[in-house]
């Protein structure tokens, strides 16, 4: 079977057929960074790991785009309220991004532009679109796509140009920037007190301002795509079903009406939302759920991706209790599989199991070629499950292949637990420290824990001994210390799990 995805521009499944086979230019929407990005925006972002990973596993060699959009009304408000220059506020949201994407196991895109990083190239893209007559200047100083220059208008999201509401094809309202026409989208926003406060105006030929969001992608995709692989249309554009209209069809308009292609991007995938309880995640709405607040509470991201591979990425997800307490047993069932194949492997094999693990292999690669089926090929690790622990129970073994196959298999969905190390400190072994290592004149060291050492029995040992310091403060009733060194570990990657009993255990992973 082919490989087939849904294109967004058609509507329809399609043979995936690059324009450089085996390279492939992906290009995926990445957060704004002026807050904590949610679990709902990480549905997208893993949505996105999952085709990354299909495709590299099918034998494509993935170039891989994510752009941060660090300069925008959100950005610049929020750096303003912290009187902070611009770059120094978005700093802690781009380091805590990719703390979460690292926790998720989602792999590092390639690059990850950030808008203020090419404004000149941005420039460039508005005069040539004022050049050719598609863009014009307002009487404010911004700059304006003409939409009603630009006949291929709304191909992608499907709208009637006449039925677009005023200002929906920007990020502010009408009133606040002249335009010819409300339906036309900005390109340059004129410089505002605001922006200059905190560092985002730049100087043009058309006037001082910064990029409109819209904009930044363009140039960025353009330009990197450009010089990796040669060319101005992209294989795949993908992102979430908000960005449909307008981004991407603002994308489209201005990328297409600069370089003369007849597309921007062959295919475009979209995922859809994910609910809490019945209701869009949105910071808007104050229902968020984020990836650090599951790492705080000992949520395995297996168990996330398991949950989020549960769904078709075309279909809407809610996140409840249930569903996440199912996902947990589903991870850990596979990853308990994983353990007794590894344990049980030997160099002979049999070929029970190889027939199993190839059956199991069509029916998974039947799934992901079928537009990223993945709760088919969740279905289908889990069918072979059972089989191979029948196998097992029968004593018969598997061989170098059947770990190869699963493998590569679990390297596409990646559901199975996070490999940990354990140490348990029972409640009289923490009492006995406190009576003599820690007596009550020696004090807990709070501030100032070191990094991790390198190596994993050096990590452990380390991790062991600020996790029994923490289970002395907290017997000693100093809370802040034991707050302070419980977020220190947490950092990096070392959970703490407190019993009633007032003993501890040190969880490391791996």
């Amino acid at each position: 079977m082919t490989l087939r995805l849904h294109n967004t521009l058609s509507r329809s499944l399609e043979p995936f057929v690059p324009l450089d086979a085996p390279n492939v230019s992906l290009y995926t929407c990445g957060p704004t960074v002026y807050n904590f990005a949610h679990i709902g925006n990480f549905r997208t972002f893993l949505f996105e790991d999952l085709l990354r990973r299909w495709l590299e596993a099918s034998g494509f060699r993935v170039f891989h785009v994510m752009n941060l959009t660090d300069v925008d009304d959100k950005t610049i408000t929020g750096a303003g309220a912290a009187a902070e220059p611009l770059r120094t506020y978005v700093e802690r949201f781009i380091h805590a991004f990719f703390a979460d994407r690292d926790f998720l196991r989602i792999l590092p895109a390639h690059a990850y532009p950030r808008a203020t990083d090419y404004v000149p190239q941005q420039i460039a893209l508005v005069m040539s679109l004022l050049e050719k007559g598609i863009a014009y200047k307002s009487d404010d100083g911004s700059v304006y796509f003409a939409i009603a220059r630009f006949p291929a208008y709304g191909r992608l999201s499907r709208l009637d140009t006449r039925e677009l509401q005023s200002g929906a094809a920007g990020r502010t309202s009408a009133d606040e920037y002249e335009k010819e026409n409300a339906q036309d989208f900005v390109l340059w926003k004129a410089a505002r007190p605001e922006d200059e406060a905190v560092g985002a105006a730049w100087d043009a030929p058309f006037g001082r301002g910064r990029p409109g969001w819209h904009l930044e992608c363009s140039a960025m995709a353009l330009d990197l795509v450009g010089r990796e692989l040669g060319r101005q249309v992209l294989d795949i554009h993908a992102g979430g079903v908000d960005l449909i209209f307008p981004h991407h069809e603002d994308e489209i308009a201005q990328s297409c009406a600069h370089t003369g292609e007849a597309d921007f991007a062959r295919v475009w995938m979209h995922g859809e939302f994910l609910t809490l309880s019945g209701t869009k995640m949105s910071k808007r709405y104050g229902n968020i759920l984020t990836a650090r607040d599951l790492a705080e509470h000992g949520v395995d991201p297996g168990a996330v991706r398991y949950l989020i591979s549960g769904t078709h990425y075309r279909q809407r997800l809610d996140w409840t209790d249930d569903a996440l307490a199912a996902a947990r047993e589903g991870s850990k069932a596979l990853g308990e599989l994983r353990d007794r194949l590894e344990a049980a492997a030997s160099p002979e094999g049999s070929a029970e199991f190889d027939d199993a693990i190839e059956r199991a292999w069509g029916q998974f690669r039947d799934a992901m070629d079928d537009d990223l089926s993945a709760p088919r090929a969740v279905g289908a690790l889990q069918l072979f499950r059972s089989e191979a622990n029948r196998l097992l129970d029968a004593g018969i073994l598997p061989g170098p292949a059947v770990l190869e196959r699963w493998r590569q298999m679990d390297a596409v969905l990646d559901v199975c637990p996070n490999r940990a190390w354990r140490r348990a400190f029972a409640s009289a072994e923490v009492q006995a420290v406190v009576d003599g290592a820690w007596p009550a004149d020696v004090p807990i060291e709070a501030a100032g824990i070191d990094q991790p050492p390198a190596g994993d029995v050096a990590r452990r040992a380390w991790a062991a001994h600020h996790g029994l310091a923490r289970a002395v403060a907290k017997r000693r009733r100093d809370f802040a210390a034991a707050d302070a060194i419980r977020a220190a570990l947490a950092a990096a990657g070392v959970q703490l799990r407190d019993a009633k009993d007032g003993s501890v255990e040190v969880v490391v992973e791996s």
